[in-house]
């Protein structure tokens, strides 16, 4: 029986998490980002919708290359089982949940756009936890699709991958918000008990 759940938190607030550790955020940001303080979203955010929208739904294609469109399209899984599949994952009493692009029948799909692309830049990447939340669904790998809107490349990172860091971040996470306790007010990260 899996244990209680003392926090929430979702893929892209621990990517958010490890820049911090990375020195790319200060603790202020962080704790802004936890909290959900708004900020406005950036160009690229809002491209990297826009991009989205476009592959998956046909919607302002004519922002964006036909070609790379088309390729990544092409790369899709075949057929497409869902898209915007909602997945969660428990580890200890951390629940870590989001939503995948694109579930094929043997893979989940993730589509990213960046300004510069470098290999193997998704190796840490928190949404590598979809991975065990899908193996109902006969999941097996995730592979992301990746655009710097002049290539198409992609990451595949399968079941066995090693997901040590990722954890170890987890667990480094859960202690950071307990020493910041009174200063996170987002209520979705600390669920209430019953």
């Amino acid at each position: 029986m899996p244990s209680k759940i003392a926090y929430r938190f979702y893929p892209s607030l621990l990517n958010t998490y490890s820049r911090f550790l990375q020195g790319k955020l200060s603790e202020q940001e962080l704790l802004d980002r936890i909290n959900r303080v708004p900020i406005p979203s950036t160009e690229a955010q809002i491209r990297g919708v826009s991009f989205e929208d476009a592959v998956l739904k046909g919607i302002g294609e004519d922002q964006f290359d036909f070609n790379i469109l088309q390729t990544v399209r092409l790369r899709l899984p075949k057929p497409i089982v869902k898209t915007q599949v909602y997945c969660q994952y428990q580890i200890g009493d951390a629940l870590i949940y989001g939503f995948v692009d694109v579930l094929g029948r043997k893979e989940a799909v993730d589509l990213k756009t960046t300004a510069h692309y470098e290999p193997d830049r998704f190796l840490q990447d928190h949404q590598h936890f979809y991975l065990p939340a899908l193996y109902n669904w006969g999941i097996r790998q995730i592979r992301y699709l990746i655009t710097d809107f002049e290539q198409v490349y992609e990451e595949i990172y399968d079941a066995d991958s090693d997901f040590s860091g990722q954890l170890e971040e987890v667990y480094s996470f859960k202690m950071f918000l307990d020493e910041h306790r009174e200063l996170i007010t987002n209520a979705k990260i600390f669920p209430k008990k019953p």
